[in-house]
């Protein structure tokens, strides 16, 4: 016998070759009509190639000239990003316990996955439109914002985490007698610690960076700083802050990640 004939190959996804290749040939044709039919102005687009390179002449060399500008954008985006963590985290616990169907009963449960499929089905820029308009500009919309964002997040995982628990070590302190606040703090909450810990410390650097998205749309921080100096067509204090972005973001990603290594 080959050695042809003896390897194994996975089997495809669809196993009829007729609708398979139906299927490929209709994405593709999906595609291309889609192209075809959504309203590009392709003049525009060779515009904007031109005003493209005049943005990028005149960003380098880049200007850090306003540092004090800059300093100022990037300490409101930690707060705002260090208090929406700390209020994010802890309206989720919780949310979480809501949301899991071992501990909560039926109402509750739906209630608890009603306010995070809420939380998680807007994008926070969405979200922070609403609450410039509602607060105004500034930094607590951007608060608001990351705090609905937090809770979409880790309120979910958490939830997820308290149904994976083991659940012997909550009968045991209910057939000893418990109440329901020594079997939450006994049985349940040194289970799902190291998870709560890791990730309180992803969100807090997810929501640094999300504070230099919403703060474009008028909610404060650093993300605010460069919409204004794309509105003054400073193109060169422009790129320094989004090189000072995109180096914030890397420390704190590389710090974050041994941080959740250690845990």
């Amino acid at each position: 016998m080959s050695a042809t004939r003896d390897s194994w190959r996975k089997p495809p996804m669809i196993a009829n070759p007729v609708l398979r290749w139906v299927t490929i040939l209709g994405i593709f044709a999906y595609i291309l009509w889609s192209v075809a039919t959504l309203p590009i102005d392709w003049q525009r687009v060779a515009e904007g190639l031109v005003r493209a390179q005049r943005i990028f002449s005149g960003a380098i060399p880049p200007s850090f000239e306003r540092s004090g500008l800059l300093i100022d954008g990037f300490l409101e985006s930690l707060k705002i990003a260090i208090l929406a963590t700390f209020g994010g985290v802890l309206l989720s616990i919780p949310i979480a316990f809501m949301a899991a169907g071992n501990i909560a009963p039926r109402p509750i449960f739906y209630l608890g996955r009603a306010i995070i499929i809420l939380a998680r089905s807007f994008h926070p820029v969405i979200v922070a439109i609403i609450f410039v308009k509602a607060v105004g500009f500034g930094p607590l919309a951007g608060v608001l914002t990351l705090i609905i964002y937090s809770i979409g997040f880790v309120a979910k995982m958490l939830a997820e985490r308290i149904e994976e628990i083991d659940f012997g070590q909550v009968e045991a302190m209910r057939a000893a007698g418990a109440s329901f606040l020594p079997t939450l703090f006994y049985a349940i909450f040194p289970q799902i610690l190291p998870r709560q810990i890791g990730l309180t410390i992803y969100q807090l650097d997810s929501n640094l960076r999300a504070s230099a998205v919403v703060g474009i749309v008028g909610a404060g921080g650093i993300g605010a700083t460069l919409a204004n100096a794309f509105g003054r067509y400073d193109y060169d204090f422009a790129l320094a802050i989004t090189m000072v972005i995109i180096g914030v973001i890397l420390i704190s990603e590389a710090v974050s990640g041994q941080i959740r290594k250690r845990i």
